[in-house]
């Protein structure tokens, strides 16, 4: 009997720590400032793509061409 206290001892503790573990790295998943930097990373990488490159450089040029335009219809 009292190796099965001692063992069901253990196994709490055990479990314990491995939920403190958990929680830990939840935590530090969950962070704000994790978040923010894994949303900054992803952001520019999708930035540095050719395909949203190009679509930015289409969108831009056209802006300069509607400015333009209404410039010189004054």
């Amino acid at each position: 009997m009292a190796g099965d206290t001692e063992r069901i001892e253990q196994d709490i503790a055990k479990a314990r720590e491995d939920l403190a573990s958990t929680l830990d790295a939840l935590a530090e998943r969950t962070s704000p400032q994790r978040l923010a930097d894994d949303a900054k990373s992803k952001a520019l990488a999708t930035l540095q793509t050719p395909a949203v490159k190009y679509a930015i450089a289409g969108v831009g040029a056209l802006v300069v061409l509607i400015v333009v335009r209404k410039v010189a219809a004054r």
